[in-house]
């Protein structure tokens, strides 16, 4: 049986709608009580079972973790699906960022979400709704983004934080400490965005289990404790993620060039390690599609949730799909439900696969993400 999700669960869909609710008095589902500045510190990579994991390092943090304090991620459980659906308060369907890497079909091209953008791919078209920063204003609701320098004007900023004036700082207490004189500032009701990548990139580059993980958790729950102290009675403060993670070894990597049978038929990989999305050659008959779906199955399922696009948008991945991110989805999906990460020998670099820390997929490891209330949020 395929994983579908729990549509009365609370998602990152409902962090900035609930945050916006609060600052203009209006009831929210989160239950988030009324208030004048709202900050969501989004850390990339920092899921629930990472946290209690390593408890020990993060007082301030895991002091605010309870029961209640557990939210779904989304999927895919990748960061350009995750924090586009953040922004907007809807899923990969609807907003159109449907995984690490997708299809371009206009172009017949393959991009990456995060960092493949250019002059043939549109931010403002191709994230096809308001961001929450954008339809807030309408309500008196100041809104600002911050985060390192690099990230000011990519094309996934202007894709998810447009509506949001943008502050760059280098480091974790740099981004805290201006998000503090922004806090300290006269003006409006306001919604406050920092944005916090240190810890997944630990993750990639030497896994979450690593003491360069840790290293950054004990630096952000510091910042963190720092902060949430000179909060006001008016200023409230949610601690949330994108994903969790899983450590996957180089020997756990499935290359799977090395049954040619498996990609014969296959003309786009697509997706994430752990969450591939092939697209077919169009000229395929519905017997070679079937024959080809057929393959993956035997080959992968006893270590993968094999789903064809029309069986994943049933079972309510991407929530609902409007007819243009249909053709983004792969015509087939490859979930990892193991330890395992996906490669193409052909194409993948050498870089991309010292990876270690990874995510995609539909484990309660990647999916579970803390959302974690302070100042007046707590109250």
């Amino acid at each position: 049986m395929l994983p579908a999700p729990k549509t009365d669960r609370i998602s990152l869909a409902d962090v900035l709608p609930s945050c916006v609710a609060a600052l203009t008095g209006s009831s929210n589902r989160l239950g988030l009580p009324p208030v004048k500045r709202a900050v969501v510190l989004l850390v990339d990579g920092l899921g629930v079972e990472q946290l209690r994991a390593r408890a020990g390092h993060a007082r301030t943090l895991t002091a605010a973790l309870t029961g209640t304090s557990v939210i779904d991620s989304g999927f895919p459980t990748t960061t350009a699906a995750a924090l586009a659906t953040l922004t907007t308060g809807v899923l990969p369907g609807q907003h159109g960022l449907v995984g690490y890497t997708a299809l371009d079909a206009t172009h017949d091209r393959v991009i990456n979400q995060l960092t493949g953008w250019d002059d043939r791919l549109d931010p403002a078209s191709w994230q096809r709704v308001q961001t929450i920063f954008e339809s807030s204003a309408a309500q008196g609701v100041r809104s600002v983004a911050i985060g390192p320098e690099r990230y000011r004007d990519s094309g996934f900023s202007r894709a998810v934080l447009r509506g949001a004036e943008y502050i760059a700082a280098r480091s974790i207490h740099d981004r805290l400490d201006a998000a503090q004189e922004w806090m300290r500032s006269p003006g409006d009701p306001g919604l406050l965005y920092v944005y916090v990548p240190e810890l997944d990139m630990a993750a990639h580059n030497r896994g979450w289990e690593s003491p360069e993980w840790t290293d950054k958790l004990e630096t952000l729950d510091g910042a963190v404790r720092t902060f949430s102290a000179g909060l006001r009675a008016t200023d409230g403060l949610i601690v949330t993620a994108d994903h969790g993670m899983v450590d996957v070894p180089q020997h756990a990597h499935v290359l799977i060039d090395s049954d040619p049978s498996l990609l014969d038929g296959v003309r786009h990989v697509a997706g994430d390690p752990r969450c591939l999305q092939l697209h077919f050659e169009p000229d395929l008959d519905a017997g070679q599609r079937e024959l080809l779906v057929e393959r993956w199955r035997v080959a992968e399922s006893g270590r993968a949730w094999i789903a064809t696009r029309a069986e994943a948008i049933a079972a309510g991945w991407f929530g609902a799909v409007a007819p243009e991110v249909e053709p983004r989805l792969g015509d087939l999906l490859v979930a990892a439900r193991k330890n395992i990460a996906y490669y193409d020998g052909r194409t993948a670099s050498g870089q991309a696969r010292t990876m270690v820390g990874q995510h995609g997929s539909w484990s309660t490891a990647e999916t579970r993400v803390p959302l974690l209330r302070l100042g007046a949020f707590a109250r």
